[in-house]
């Protein structure tokens, strides 16, 4: 097996993920920034400090006092050049450094009646300046050097001095290098503290996410969590305020919905009650065809009206409800009944099968409701002499009760079986008449009472087998 393209595929996926916009990452990175642009203070401050600081070339005094110790003590060099030697090792504590065999130290050389005396170090070159008492920038190898060059009255003696260009930002980092170790070395460890404290700080915004996740789409009370941080209230409060709109727009509809259903039906039973009244009175047997057409679509018109205040019942019953406890075997079984003259008249069987007591929490009339969309609709659809058979279980190891209703109807394609839940939908190649309401009040119900549904090929292949879960009762 090449193992390449797998670990090239999670490659990507991981780099697309880290790719992806994230609020904790943004967090880490202002503060990384905050860090950066506090370094970058730092070093414009040691700059300035370096730019403000005059250089030891251009102090006269420096000059003037070098000029005396050689003339004063030219009787005794060896006592000229202790002097010197002890001269040169307070400049190089004033600059910063403790040696002058470093390539930052200034150079201080000697010059007596034309013979060089003293120089800082002879790693050094000699130097010379064009004109005497002027700073100027002086080259020698490669290196640049700022050197300035004063002579005695008398001419007889001369002194050199001279600096690296980059002295003074060395002195002053190595100044205050006390400061800036402990946050060089600190400097990588701070990214992990930032990183965890931005993601306790983050913990009242996933709280907020975690219960917005496991709501259904049915539930629009509002959010339980209260957060006491200013910057999460308005969120929560405008995300309750948008579920308040909703609930109460989707209650106006379902009210309007069963308000319609109900005066439907007088008008309904009115017409129903002419058309008999009048098909009794007529001996035209083309006037009586027409009478039976026309209870025909009064029936299916009326099973809609029932199956739209059967929706709206669901849809008004709360997503936690659970009133009672109840043998689930038996409501089922106790369906049956109701639905067999509706089998008996197309000559199709009615097969029931129970392992056993099967309890389940849930609201009695929903429950019956959804029992009976999943038997008539697989009696409806399947072929005159036809076998529906309806089985009730229990899964002791998911704790969920299990009903199996199986017909041998044409059955539903695949890429359809996710669509026919949808409210007034119904399968394009479908001869059958019906409103597309009977799933959807099954889904509808499990909704509320946490169960699930899967729609599936008979055991043969054929025909259509719809399976429900719902969660055991364990009390």
């Amino acid at each position: 097996m090449n193992l390449l393209p797998v670990a090239m595929t999670a490659l990507a996926r991981r780099w697309k993920r880290w790719l992806q916009p994230s609020l904790l990452r943004r967090l880490l990175l202002a503060q990384i920034a905050v860090v950066v642009l506090l370094w970058g203070a730092i070093l414009a401050l040691f700059l300035y400090d370096s730019n403000r600081v005059t250089d030891l070339v251009r102090y006269d005094k420096i000059f003037d006092s070098v000029i005396t110790i050689a003339q004063n003590l030219a009787a005794d060099p060896a006592r000229q050049q202790e002097a010197l030697k002890a001269f040169d090792m307070a400049l190089l504590e004033t600059s910063g450094d403790f040696s002058s065999e470093t390539d930052k130290a200034p150079v201080m050389q000697v010059w007596q009646r034309g013979r060089l005396i003293f120089n800082s170090t002879t790693a050094a070159p000699v130097m010379h300046t064009a004109v005497p008492g002027r700073v100027e920038s002086v080259r020698v190898g490669e290196r640049m050097w700022r050197a300035r060059m004063m002579t005695s009255p008398g001419l007889d003696t001369r002194v050199l001095l001279a600096e690296p260009k980059v002295l003074r930002f060395s002195v002053t980092v190595d100044h205050r290098s006390y400061y800036l170790l402990p946050l060089a070395i600190s400097l990588p460890f701070l990214v992990f503290p930032a990183w965890l404290s931005v993601l306790f700080a983050l913990r009242p915004w996933r709280q907020v996410t975690q219960e917005t996740a496991e709501r259904g789409p049915a539930d629009l009370t509002p959010l339980s969590f209260e957060p006491r941080h200013k910057e999460l209230q308005p969120l929560v409060r405008s995300i309750n305020d948008l579920l308040r709109s909703v609930r109460d727009r989707a209650s106006r509809e379902r009210v309007l919905i069963a308000d319609a259903a109900n005066e439907l039906r007088t008008p309904l039973d009115a017409m129903r009650v002419n058309v008999e009244a009048l098909k009794e009175q007529t001996a035209d047997a083309g006037q009586r065809e027409l009478m039976i057409n026309l209870l025909r679509s009064n029936d299916r018109a009326a099973r809609l009206v029932g199956q739209l205040q059967q929706l709206m019942r669901s849809d008004e019953m709360p997503q936690d409800a659970v009133p009672m406890r109840l043998a689930f075997d038996a409501l089922v079984q106790e369906r049956i009944p109701f639905v067999e003259d509706l089998a008996r008249v197309r000559g199709i069987g009615l097969d029931f099968v129970s392992e056993g007591a099967v309890l389940v929490f849930g609201e009695r009339e929903s429950l019956i409701s959804m029992v009976s969309n999943l038997i008539e609709n697989a009696i409806k659809y399947s072929p005159d002499g036809g076998i529906v058979t309806v089985r009730v279980a229990c899964e002791p190891e998911s704790s969920k009760a299990v009903l199996r209703v199986t017909d041998q109807g044409p059955g539903i394609p695949p890429e359809l079986r996710e669509r026919v839940f949808d409210r007034f939908f119904r399968n394009p190649d479908q001869t059958q008449s019906g409103s597309g309401l009977g799933l959807a009040i099954v889904r509808s119900v499990l909704n509320k009472h946490g169960g699930r549904i899967e729609l599936a090929a008979g055991e043969d292949g054929s025909g259509l087998l719809a399976t429900v879960w719902l969660p055991l009762s364990t009390g």
